[in-house]
């Protein structure tokens, strides 16, 4: 097993796609690694040699991946609540922040339901 920016990569998947498994690199920056490294994108990882990773992790370090991409995204969310923008207020509260409706869906954001209690009509 290749272990590539201190993840696993498993070695029975293809080049492009073992690489996704890395948090910051989707299926395009894959094929842009792995031209850069001279690698065939549909060789497996097992058939990889040593030189070739050693290409592809050298190739990966030119980008900012794993946890040094979370602490940014997380700082720029950071940000965002604390100049109290619409987006950072929506982050604040736990609802959606790119204009979907909330009054049906949005369970994921929202959490499970809360049943609240009507009130009790007062008897004449």
């Amino acid at each position: 097993m290749a272990r590539i920016a201190g993840v696993d990569i498993p070695k029975q998947k293809r080049g492009v796609i073992a690489l996704t498994y890395i948090f910051g690199i989707g299926k395009s920056r894959a094929q842009q690694i792995l031209a850069n490294a001279k690698v065939d994108e549909s060789t497996k990882v097992s058939d990889w040699d040593d030189e070739e990773i050693g290409r592809i992790r050298e190739a990966v370090g030119n980008y900012t991946i794993e946890g040094e991409l979370r602490t940014e995204v997380q700082i720029s969310i950071k940000r965002l609540m604390d100049i109290g923008c619409y987006r950072g207020i929506r982050h604040r509260t736990g609802l959606p922040l790119r204009g979907q409706r909330t009054k049906n869906n949005s369970r994921t954001r929202k959490g499970r339901r809360k049943t609240v209690a009507n009130k009790k009509k007062a008897t004449k």
